[in-house]
């Protein structure tokens, strides 16, 4: 537990996101507290994921930690995005879903407005693109949504959510 919280603390000491007011040790307090959290933040950053500190929601007295690599997490990529959509792929199956990888990390994968707020913070996913949590009536559909960075803009496109690409992952957010 202390290898991943002085990682963190180093990311979130050289990257500074949130406002001034957050202080490392609260964070860190909250952590300590919380083994799983730190369980399933070492699994984002094994992964790829360079978590770090976004946000510091006031009303739930909660630090939101997003995956922060410039790319989609290299850990998590070449998955289609549920496993209804594993299930569904005849040939060629990748070894797992997003939404199953996302579960099995105890993490989410972030929705839109989420990930339009990561875009607003830097360049990420400018070779790569992201599964986003998709509502159910797409995905009944048989779609999903994923996000990238393009032309210095941010894209949301569609795709089945069967597909999978070498380039497409997904990044996580976890509440603490």
């Amino acid at each position: 537990m202390e290898n991943i919280i002085t990682k963190l603390r180093e990311r979130f000491e050289n990257n500074k996101i949130v406002r001034e007011t957050v202080q490392w040790n609260n964070i860190e307090a909250k952590l300590k507290a919380n083994p799983k959290k730190c369980k399933a933040l070492s699994a984002m950053e094994s992964s790829g994921g360079e978590p770090n500190v976004v946000f510091y929601d006031l009303e739930n007295d909660e630090y939101w930690f997003f995956d922060c690599a410039i790319e989609s997490p290299l850990g998590r990529r070449s998955l289609c995005y549920d496993d209804e959509a594993l299930e569904n792929r005849k040939q060629n199956k990748p070894q797992n879903s997003a939404l199953n990888l996302a579960t099995q990390m105890e993490v989410e994968i972030l929705n839109e407005e989420q990930y339009t707020f990561l875009q607003n913070l830097g360049n990420f996913d400018i070779k790569t693109s992201s599964w986003l949590k998709t509502n159910d009536s797409v995905r009944k559909l048989g779609g999903a949504i994923f996000g990238d960075k393009r032309y210095n803009r941010m894209f949301i496109y569609h795709n089945g959510a069967e597909s999978y690409y070498a380039s497409r992952g997904f990044r996580a957010c976890l509440k603490v």
